[in-house]
């Protein structure tokens, strides 16, 4: 597979000091603000914008990436060419996370940028200098690691269990607090139809079905392709 080209350096290392972590970032918890400014002063920032691959499935792990600025998200690439929407990444998220092991592996998923971002990138061997020497980051990562896989089995078990009204309701309350921003009174998303049938794994035309009936019902606005969440408890009653 031909080696996709990379975004460049575009950022100022000064902008990445211990005091403008994201807030709720795992990977470094349990570090002091020197220790972290060292760790930051070792990754290098790229810039990506909006619809940027920043990670390919199959490609080699050859580094771990801290999102600091924007909004990406996971996606995997099944072999009949249909792309699979999977977790979505805000401020504060590692992925690439197999970098920390020695022995040679492959990104499971791929990586797309929503927003323009910016992400910190320590090169493998860099990132397992550093686990050496400050072994928060090694535990932190396995917490998150454990934490996506709960996600995981979570959906899986929703496919098995849950009717496509209440999965894609799910996915609603899940994206709320990730990539939600509140206005007036609601929760705002921005998230398309074809994303949620994607996440909730459903057709873009139940989707759609379903969003029309929250519509109807109150619990959603939607406009300029946007979603505003109003009454979450409605979105498990059927439409009467």
């Amino acid at each position: 597979m031909k080696r996709r080209t990379r975004a460049r350096t575009t950022e100022s290392g000064s902008q990445f000091r211990a005091v403008h972590v994201p807030h709720g970032t795992v990977f470094l918890q349990g570090l002091e603000p020197q220790e972290v400014d060292v760790i930051l002063a070792a990754a290098r920032p790229r810039r990506f914008s909006a619809k940027r691959v920043m990670t390919y499935q199959g490609e080699p792990a050859d580094g771990v990436l801290l999102l600091w600025k924007g909004r990406a998200r996971y996606f995997f690439d099944t072999p009949d060419g249909k792309k699979l929407i999977l977790r979505w990444i805000t401020p504060g998220d590692i992925f690439g996370a197999s970098a920390l092991v020695s022995r040679p592996s492959t990104y499971i998923v791929s990586t797309e940028a929503v927003r323009d971002s910016v992400a910190l990138v320590w090169a493998g061997e860099t990132i397992r200098a550093l686990a050496r020497r400050f072994p928060p980051l090694l535990e932190n990562a396995f917490f998150t690691t454990t934490d996506y896989i709960s996600w995981y089995v979570a959906a899986h078990a929703a496919l098995t269990s849950q009717t496509a009204r209440e999965r894609l309701a799910h996915v609603l309350l899940e994206l709320a607090p990730r990539i939600g921003e509140e206005f007036s009174g609601n929760i705002e998303l921005e998230v398309t139809n074809e994303e949620l049938g994607n996440s909730a794994n459903i057709t873009s035309y139940t989707a759609s079905r379903l969003i029309s009936e929250w519509r109807r019902s109150g619990a959603i606005r939607k406009r300029y392709g946007k979603i505003f969440l109003r009454f979450p408890e409605r979105l498990f009653l059927h439409d009467v």
